[in-house]
């Protein structure tokens, strides 16, 4: 699997939603139906930082052979942070708390999950040349 293009995903997926979550704390925690006070704002901007970083480490990536044993804590730690989002999201979802966006952001996560343990359980493909 060439992960160039999984890697460009996940960053632009990444940059964004911290984008969103840094500059739109408010309304995010409005659209969910959730108490909008100071503390639950910094919240989400602080997470909104953690997608920016994110984001600029898979774009950094990019390039980089990866799967198997080649970068994988790069490939690990964005395995756990989508497969624990996209569990928390589908649970959050079905506790009531549904909406389109918060569906949408569901099932992102949790094809960025398969892809990502795909990265991680199986080994790079050797480029052929034809």
């Amino acid at each position: 699997m060439n992960t160039k293009y999984l890697m460009i995903s996940s960053a632009a997926f990444m940059a964004l939603s911290g984008l969103a979550t840094t500059f739109l704390p408010q309304e995010i925690l409005n659209n969910l139906g959730l108490n909008s006070n100071a503390g639950a704002a910094v919240f989400i901007q602080v997470t909104g930082a953690l997608y920016l970083g994110f984001a600029m480490m898979n774009w950094m990536a990019k390039s980089v052979l990866i799967g198997g044993i080649y970068a994988r804590p790069l490939a690990m730690g964005n395995f756990l942070h989508f497969a624990a989002g996209a569990m928390a999201l589908i649970k959050f979802a079905m506790a009531g708390a549904s909406n389109a966006s918060l569906w949408v952001a569901a099932a992102s996560y949790a094809v960025f999950a398969i892809m990502f343990g795909k990265v991680i359980f199986t080994s790079p493909a050797k480029m052929v040349k034809e």
